[in-house]
């Protein structure tokens, strides 16, 4: 099979779970082709090893760089419409169209994404990795700029933080026009419902983790008498860190011997360094930047606890099961997460770890300090996390359903009996 997958940047480090996509169906024996349509990300310092390992620069397209300064952006999208006039001059002066594609042709978007297009592409399948991709999917096809059975994924932030600002008419031409959808979770699937997307034309297909890579052990109390806790995750507000912050101030009040390492980069660092000062937990918390996949499993792997404290934005923006969650339940880690999204389909509150209110410092503390007063439920709680990952959100399981799916849609069939369901929460 030919498959081009639609992504916005690429590649982004905190996207693995699109890489084991990609991957994956290299691997099984597919040709693929990755259009960026919003180019390169802006640090490209770090990438995760299988952009190296799978020669995914090589297999790359990318559409041009849209300015953020409006003026230059239409000194370029117009040098870019003259250069590339020739190719399809019909399509060109259609992309244009603010009638038709209004805000998507006012800024225009459209004809950014659309220049790798303008000479004709064929696939068998075109995956959309977001919906908000997804409608571009649609209109290129519309347009006769790519042909191929149109695969849409909801992953979250597109079916979330993008309602509000949109309407929820938003779908509407995508749900009639697109071939299939996934969903990353029942929550979002259901959301999708909701909004208009036939049920039967849309299926949960979780994001997938190697557990091979992450390696399972006991977590016991340490002989040191420091409990080590960790989380994995962008520094911006859906990730809730601050709370974890607040929460450890509480906790080291009657338990001083902590660590809190938190893994990742983003826009709050500054506020995060201050809040840790202001609550005299600086020499607890330490923000330890963007690692790569060793060097998190290193840093996991000496960790007894984790917390995943994914909080709704104020623009709506909500988490499907979290891959870092994935990551250190399979390590054997006891969890901490909250009542967020589709994060009750992963972790089942009292077996795998606990589950408690967004934004609550204070049940976060009250759950750290059962688990320190309670270290002999480490390893049944790990063990249990370990089973849910690998029953449901295993990589190698989940990339076969991925391709039985592909070969379902080119064989003009509605995939079904598909090998991989993941659960409903469970209390």
């Amino acid at each position: 099979m030919k498959v081009a997958f639609f992504v916005a940047h690429f590649p982004v480090l905190s996207e693995p779970f699109i890489l084991n996509q990609i991957a994956g169906t290299i691997e099984r024996g597919h040709e693929v082709d990755i259009y960026s349509l919003d180019g390169p990300p802006e640090d490209t310092s770090k990438v995760h090893p299988l952009v190296e390992q799978y020669n995914l620069l090589e297999r790359t397209i990318y559409a041009p760089t849209r300015p953020e300064n409006e003026l230059w952006r239409w000194i370029k999208g117009l040098s870019l419409l003259l250069v590339n006039f020739h190719k399809n001059p019909s399509v060109c002066l259609q992309l244009l169209n603010t009638s038709r594609y209004v805000s998507q042709a006012k800024s225009l978007k459209m004809l950014y994404r659309a220049i790798p297009f303008l000479e004709k592409k064929s696939y068998d399948i075109i995956h959309c990795q977001f919906s908000t991709l997804g409608v571009f999917g649609v209109w290129f096809r519309q347009l006769g700029l790519i042909e191929g059975k149109l695969i849409s994924t909801f992953r979250g932030s597109d079916i979330s933080k993008f309602l509000p600002k949109w309407g929820e008419k938003v779908y509407k031409e995508l749900f009639q026009e697109t071939d299939f959808f996934l969903a990353n979770c029942e929550f979002f699937k259901n959301k999708a419902v909701a909004l208009g997307c036939d049920a039967n034309m849309i299926h949960v297909h979780g994001s997938g983790i190697d557990t091979s890579k992450f390696f399972f052990q006991e977590r016991n109390f340490p002989n040191d008498g420091v409990i080590r806790i960790a989380t994995t995750g962008r520094l911006v507000e859906k990730k809730g860190i601050e709370y974890v912050i607040k929460a450890i101030a509480q906790v080291a009040k009657i338990y001083p011997c902590l660590e809190y390492n938190v893994i990742g980069d983003g826009e709050l660092k500054e506020k995060f360094e201050k809040l840790s000062a202001e609550l005299n937990v600086n020499h607890i918390v330490k923000l330890l930047g963007w690692k790569q996949q060793k060097e998190i499993v290193e840093i996991l792997d000496k960790c007894h606890i984790f917390v995943a404290p994914s909080v709704t934005g104020k623009d709506g923006n909500q988490d499907a099961p979290v891959n870092t969650l994935k990551e250190a339940m399979a390590m054997g880690l006891p969890v901490i997460s909250t009542l967020h999204g589709g994060i009750p389909e992963l972790v089942q509150d009292a077996i795998s770890g606990f589950l408690v209110p967004e934004h609550d410092a204070e049940a976060i503390a009250e759950k750290l300090i059962y688990l320190i007063e309670h270290s002999s439920e480490w390893a049944k709680m790990g063990r249990a996390g370990r089973a849910r990952v690998e029953a449901n959100y295993d990589m190698t399981k989940l990339n076969d359903e991925l391709v039985e799916i592909y070969q379902q849609m080119l064989n003009n069939e509605l995939p079904q009996h598909l090998t991989v369901r993941p659960l409903v929460a469970t209390k």
